[in-house]
């Protein structure tokens, strides 16, 4: 990352440390103990103005996330300054026992997952999101591990689209680094770009996937059993995976 060229009057003074974890395109900085900057160059496609938007509304519900300090458009770029959130990211720090990770995610999700969807102004149902990942695919930006793999992928995200939704309030990016812990308890939510109404399997896949990739597949049982998931949809588990690589 070059040095940043912050909006006027931003924390010009503060020790800036770039954050690597996540697979972010946008630029994010701490800024001194107690705030993130995060940047992301202007364009169509551009989700850093969504997720300031969605911070607010977050943090009204009362559920914790970071507080939008300010927003600006600067220099080509959307900036947004907020407040740091105690703990660390399950991706980083400490690594939490597979034990303690399925209990943190399961308890974060379902506490954002009672939310009452009604009361939610992002829409982020199947067939939108669909519309999206096509978008994305077409501008060039699969990011499967295997870009040969991207027609095959994209021809089979659009003719398994789920029949029917369980709508809930979803974080739409439930990874491991996107759920704040500390002294083994839950903290808040971050990098919140993707949150809307969507379906419960939206959050539940990429669970699953994090759990998977850190602690083996043996645990995503555990979790769902304690998530509160007793038979899984195996179907939407893998098109919410799938749709996840458009994004």
């Amino acid at each position: 990352m070059r040095p940043l060229e912050l909006p006027p009057g931003w924390a010009g003074g503060l020790q800036l440390t770039p954050q690597t974890i996540g697979e972010s395109g946008a630029w994010v900085y701490r800024a001194g103990p107690a705030h993130f900057i995060k940047s992301e160059p202007i364009s169509p496609l551009a989700e850093l103005p969504g997720e300031i938007e969605r911070l607010r509304w977050l943090h009204r519900t009362g559920l914790p996330c970071p507080e939008v300090v300010d927003a600006a458009e600067h220099a080509g770029r959307h900036w947004l300054l907020m407040t740091a959130m105690p703990g660390h990211d399950l991706a980083s720090g400490s690594p939490a026992s597979a034990e303690t990770a399925i209990r943190l995610v399961a308890e974060a999700l379902r506490l954002l997952h009672s939310l009452d969807p009604v009361g939610c102004p992002f829409d982020h149902r199947a067939h939108l999101r669909l519309a999206d990942a096509s978008a994305r695919y077409h501008a060039g930006l699969y990011d499967g591990d295997d870009p040969d793999q991207g027609p095959a992928d994209h021809a089979r995200l659009m003719a398994g689209v789920p029949a029917s939704e369980d709508l809930v309030v979803t974080h739409g990016d439930a990874c491991f680094p996107n759920f704040m812990a500390e002294n083994g308890r839950f903290t808040g939510f971050i990098d919140c770009g993707r949150l809307g109404v969507a379906d419960r399997y939206q959050d539940l896949a990429l669970a699953c996937r994090s759990l998977e990739r850190n602690y083996g597949a043996g645990t995503v049982p555990a979790f769902l059993a304690g998530y509160g998931v007793t038979e899984p949809d195996r179907t939407k588990l893998e098109w919410y995976t799938l749709l996840d690589e458009f994004f």
